[in-house]
């Protein structure tokens, strides 16, 4: 695979990954069962750790064997995919600042993906 092929694996895994983690610590407040349960829920880690692996797997490969970029780049995209599913379910706007976080966290991708 080439370089763009792993970023864009990696980057996607680790915003799956993301994902499934708000839906984990955040589904009590979506779900009664959710928040009775939260010992099964824990138990959806297992799979979401495997996933976190697949992504920085891939991402530390497409970046030469360096680790800084995979976390800067899973911490990003845990930033999209907490305020898209926030505002979503929970109906929490996206504020100014939240908005400019984004904007960083575009940024700190843009920065590890063209800064050679």
């Amino acid at each position: 695979m080439n370089f763009v092929t792993r970023f864009l694996y990696g980057a996607l895994l680790f915003l799956l990954g993301q994902t499934l983690v708000w839906y984990q610590i955040n589904g009590q407040f979506l779900s009664e069962w959710a928040k009775k349960h939260p010992l099964v829920m824990s138990l959806f880690g297992i799979p979401i750790s495997y996933v976190y692996i697949y992504a920085t797997h891939h991402l530390v490969i497409a970046f030469d064997g360096q680790l800084w970029p995979q976390r800067l780049i899973g911490f990003s995209m845990g930033m999209v995919a907490f305020a898209f599913l926030t505002w979503f379910h929970l109906h929490q706007a996206i504020t100014p600042k939240t908005a400019v976080t984004l904007a960083l966290a575009l940024a700190i991708v843009l920065i590890q993906v063209l800064w050679k």
